[in-house]
């Protein structure tokens, strides 16, 4: 059983789904970092060159690819969710779990962060905000789960994911 880490940048997708990786011993993949491998540049420099929609199509042919793995766990973009086909992948083929956190949190996460093209705007806590409106609905339902990142350690998130999959029989499956 794949997986999947869902939420807003920052969220902790990438630390936690290591973390669980370890854990359940099965393979970590970053779907941000394979659509690097495959662009042979950073993310933020393909959306300047090539705008949004050319980075989306892309990243919907990484998720349809990535999300038929056997097993691991899979961390997703931020934006994942915004294209149907990718919820549909996501949520018909491996476990969600929406790592839900406050833009206030995250923006005291990653105001210093230069390599998060969509934060690279005047007012990043409102677009933060904006963001949390409107990707709230889509992560809720993509997700089989929901884990509300607060302020626990990354340790306490992967316990919190590991019982919700236990009690699922998810993690059993694995």
């Amino acid at each position: 059983m794949t997986i999947s880490l869902i939420g807003l940048p920052g969220s902790g997708k990438t630390t936690v789904g290591r973390q669980l990786s370890r854990r359940l011993r099965v393979p970590f993949l970053d779907s941000d970092t394979v659509i690097e491998q495959q662009l042979g540049c950073s993310i933020r420099e393909f959306f300047e060159r090539e705008g949004e929609q050319r980075f989306r199509d892309i990243e919907t042919s990484v998720i349809d690819e990535l999300t038929q793995s056997k097993e691991g766990v899979l961390s997703t973009g931020g934006g994942a969710v915004l294209r149907p086909e990718n919820r549909a992948h996501l949520h018909g083929r491996t476990r969600v779990v929406y790592l839900n956190s406050s833009p206030d949190d995250l923006f005291r996460r990653l105001r210093h962060d230069k390599n998060r093209p969509l934060l690279q705007v005047a007012d990043p806590l409102g677009r933060l905000r904006d963001l949390h409106t409107q990707r709230d609905p889509l992560y809720r339902e993509t997700a089989h789960f929901q884990v509300d990142t607060g302020r626990p350690s990354v340790a306490s998130l992967v316990n919190m994911i590991l019982m919700q999959l236990d009690m699922d029989g998810a993690a059993a499956a694995s």
